[in-house]
C-alpha cells in the first residue's frame, strides 16, 4: 500500500472516531455513526451537525 492511501485510510478512520464523538455528545449511538460513517464520511458529519440533539427522556415516559 502506496503512503497517499495510507494516509486516505488514517483520515477516514479519524473522521469515524470524530463522528461517533459527535454523535454522542448529542445523545445518539456512537457505534451506529461510526459504523455509517464507513460508508458516509463527510456526508455523515454533516448530519450529525444539522439533526437536533435527542431530547432525554423523563422517569416515567414511554419510549
Amino acid at each position: 500500500m502506496d503512503q497517499q492511501n495510507s494516509e486516505f485510510l488514517v483520515g477516514w478512520g479519524t473522521l469515524m472516531l470524530i463522528n461517533a464523538g459527535l454523535a454522542q455528545g448529542k445523545g445518539r449511538s456512537g457505534l451506529n455513526w461510526f459504523l455509517l460513517s464507513i460508508f458516509l464520511g463527510p456526508v455523515a458529519t454533516f448530519f450529525i451537525v444539522v439533526f437536533d440533539p435527542v431530547a432525554p427522556s423523563q422517569p416515567g415516559e414511554k419510549t
